[in-house]
């Protein structure tokens, strides 16, 4: 049974609002909200002059376990999520091997449950071999499916580049379809074209020019139109350009959307003029894009045509990394920091904390349809951190928590830091000190 904990005078920010509150906390669920007395048995923690947010809601991260652990796994990137406020995490199908089958899934959840701090959940991959496979299942038990990374096994398993496999899929899902957009044809032909000219060293500066803003539009706006022939639910991952923000809607309320999107935390924080710092560094699949595109994007973050804020977490090592252009793995570690790179937008005037709570917290857990999470509500699991919106440090080795020991974000100094992280009323972070005697839960969802 978890202890009863206190937390006095904290500025709480939930559903639009900032309001100086106290929260009780009493078997992993937020028991009471408002102006609470102490008792004697209360484990107190002082919030004044601190927020208190939800606990961040990560819906893509690739956190390797099975099979690639040397670069992370579920243990030691859950530990990084929660030092960065992230209390639940939805991961993907590219381990090894893919998670392509009920029984493979249902063993990634057996994993979880044995190493992960945070609350956790995984997408089904979906590819032209398993899908009749998975729609003789009812994929309405599964929190979504998914075609993302597994493109690293082989070519042709984007959804995106298969008509007739999406017709398909779409026809028949009843959850959430998550796809990476991008035409592989058109980029292999770009591929192509810079390989002749600078054979397999390509500049890095050149990976969004390969990976390009065509790649990514068509790709979109035809799942989009078979989306709507379906009436399918379709989520396309970390999008990258201004021109397919328009192809999304913001006149309806997300709870009746049919289509949605996000943006990864790092195509809101670089762009293509730190490729020249950072090279391979950031070198992610769909590209960082332009100055234009990562203003595009927060602009329909705010206007709320992109719904939630996620990392797509993907560890490598660093030596896989400093390859030349074509063996360098696509992927960074961020889920420690983007909670820290929102809140440096917020000291910006960029945003509000309340939307960032809204994109990161409460949207998350409404699109995928999470039971009891997202939100400080009583009743609710006691998921939250405590934030001290003035407390300076720096990225930097020694603080990293990723297996994979770097990070593109080494050097940053961040104006914010993560005080302390609960998990399902578990104060599992404490001032840089992790209490490990709590796994995460299974997230809760429901598709019908």
């Amino acid at each position: 049974m978890n202890q009863r904990i206190l937390i006095k005078n904290s500025t709480v920010v939930n559903e639009g609002k900032s309001f100086v509150a106290d929260i009780l906390l009493s078997n992993g669920l937020i028991y009471q909200i408002g102006n609470i007395d102490i008792e004697p048995n209360y484990k107190v923690i002082d919030g004044t002059g601190k927020h208190l947010f939800p606990g961040i809601i990560d819906g893509q991260v690739h956190f390797r376990d099975p099979g690639l652990t040397h670069k992370g796994d579920l243990y030691t990137e859950s530990k990084a999520a929660i030092a960065g406020g992230v209390t639940s995490f939805i991961d993907m199908p590219n381990t090894i091997p893919n998670i392509l089958t009920v029984k493979s899934l249902n063993e990634k959840y057996e994993i979880a449950s044995k190493k992960s701090l945070a609350n956790y959940s995984f997408f089904l991959g979906v590819n032209g071999d398993n899908l009749d496979d998975v729609l003789k299942t009812d994929t309405s038990q599964f929190i979504g499916v998914s075609d993302d990374g597994l493109y690293f096994t082989k070519k042709g398993n984007l959804l995106a580049d298969n008509p007739y496999t999406m017709e398909k899929l779409f026809a028949n899902c009843k959850s959430i379809i998550a796809i990476h957009s991008e035409k592989e044809e058109i980029v292999e032909a770009n591929e192509q074209a810079f390989r002749e000219k600078y054979g397999e060293d390509i500049p890095a500066k050149f990976h969004p020019i390969i990976r390009s803003t065509e790649g990514c539009y068509e790709a979109t706006k035809r799942a989009i139109k078979l989306a709507r022939k379906h009436n399918t639910r379709l989520h396309i991952l970390h999008l990258t350009t201004e021109a397919e923000t328009h192809l999304f809607q913001n006149n309806i309320p997300l709870q009746k959307k049919k289509i949605t999107t996000e943006v990864s935390v790092h195509h809101l924080w670089f762009s293509d003029k730190d490729y020249e710092r950072l090279g391979m560094l950031i070198k992610w699949n769909p590209a960082i894009k332009t100055e234009q595109d990562k203003q595009g994007l927060l602009k329909a973050l705010l206007d709320d045509r992109i719904d939630i804020i996620t990392t797509d977490h993907a560890p490598h090592t660093l030596e896989e990394k400093q390859k030349p252009y074509f063996q360098s793995m696509s992927g960074a570690p961020m889920v420690q920091h983007t909670l820290n790179c929102m809140l440096e937008f917020y000291k910006q005037d960029l945003i509000s904390l309340e939307k960032i709570v809204e994109k990161m917290c409460h949207n998350p857990a409404i699109l995928y349809r999470m039971t009891n999470r997202g939100f400080i509500r009583e009743g609710y699991y006691a998921d939250l951190t405590l934030v001290d919106l003035n407390s300076q440090w720096t990225v930097a080795k020694d603080n990293l928590l990723y297996k994979c020991g770097w990070s593109p974000l080494e050097g940053t100094t961040f104006q914010t830091a993560i005080k302390q992280t609960f998990v399902n009323g578990n104060l599992v972070y404490d001032n840089g000190l992790f209490h490990e005697n709590s796994f995460g839960m299974p997230i809760e969802f429901n598709n019908n």
